[in-house]
């Protein structure tokens, strides 16, 4: 069985260096523009900023990952060629890219850089993979939080491609890249501003009978006082439904596969990441050096692997909710 990468969000320098600290692999970054699918303001690195983190993480053996896994538009096509070179010129060890035009441009124009395939690319089947492969020499795909443990084993005996999922942080129950829930609302994709709710579009009222959040102008949720308010995205609102009122989507959950990290081993998995560019250094911290534990003592003797408890506790406090789940990995009947 091979070694699996830890990969850790950095959407500041500070969780960047919290990353490291903790025993990250790698750490993957964005731009501080539409570029990268957390475009959110105060996240994110402009030129020197990412300088520094590439300097302050290979110089500890850590590799450094762009996320470039927004889809450009005729009219912004430029600027997004222009992330591209200036990606290469900086020195990442990998670029994280969804559109097929940009992943051409990036394989023509600089032939030496690795091209990892974004959960935002939406490759949900091998045949998808071995075609990104073909055609852009794709050596890492992240697969879309909506597949099954079957159907990864399935996927991996069938590429040469790397394969990398989520092993932790907050769950999408939409197959990234193709979700138009938020465009519906605000009239921006996130599959082409980096975010499922702008900034902009956010709004926040409060009173003596506690805390609601809209989305340009929609309800998304009423909180009663002293409830704890999540970041309001449309999949994970409260609505009435039928007279009832609760989640009708998504109820606010994160996604942990700390007990299941031996078969992700044996399946073959080359890379686990942990989801949170838009979370706080504290996060990526705790986080990290509880996952790097677990896969310490998994690759140590797999066998015998069994997740301390205190492990799920940490994670537990710092998740969506307060609570895990597997999502869609776990299916009895396949």
């Amino acid at each position: 069985m091979k070694q699996i990468e830890l990969i850790c969000p950095a959407g500041s320098l500070p969780a960047l260096k919290a990353a490291v600290e903790s025993g990250a692999d790698a750490v993957y970054m964005g731009f501080r523009d539409a570029t990268n699918a957390r475009n959110f303001p105060g996240l994110n690195f402009d030129e020197d900023g990412a300088r520094k983190g590439i300097r302050y993480a290979h110089e500890r053996g850590v590799k450094v990952l762009l996320a470039l896994n927004t889809f450009p538009q005729p009219g912004s096509w430029e600027h997004w060629c222009k992330a591209v070179d200036q990606a290469a010129s900086l020195g990442f060890d990998a670029l994280i890219m969804a559109d097929p035009g940009l992943m051409r441009y990036a394989a023509r124009t600089h032939p030496g850089m690795r091209l990892h395939l974004s959960v935002q690319g939406s490759a949900t089947s091998y045949e998808a993979i071995n075609f990104y492969r073909e055609q852009f020499g794709i050596q890492r795909a992240v697969l879309p939080r909506v597949l099954s443990f079957a159907q990864v084993r399935h996927l991996v005996t069938n590429t040469e491609v790397e394969i990398e999922v989520f092993g932790f942080g907050s769950l999408c129950v939409m197959v990234e890249g193709r979700c138009t829930l938020s465009s519906y609302v605000t009239g921006e994709s996130p599959n082409t501003c980096g975010a499922c709710s702008p900034a902009k579009a956010v709004r926040w009222e409060e009173d003596a009978s506690g805390r609601r959040s809209r989305l340009n102008g929609v309800l998304i949720d009423s909180y009663g006082p002293g409830e704890s308010a999540g970041y309001p995205v449309l999949c994970k609102g409260r609505f009435q439904v039928n007279g009832r009122v609760d989640y009708a989507i998504e109820e606010p959950t994160s996604l942990s596969l700390l007990d299941h990290l031996p078969e992700l081993l044996q399946a073959g998995v080359t890379a686990l990441k942990v989801e949170g560019r838009q979370r706080s250094p504290a996060y990526v911290r705790q986080v990290t050096r509880v996952m790097r534990q677990a896969l310490d003592a998994c690759l140590a003797d797999p066998e015998n692997y069994r997740p301390d408890g205190e492990w799920v506790a940490q994670l537990d406090r710092v998740a969506e909710g307060t609570t895990h789940t597997l999502g869609a990995l776990d299916r009895a009947w396949q």
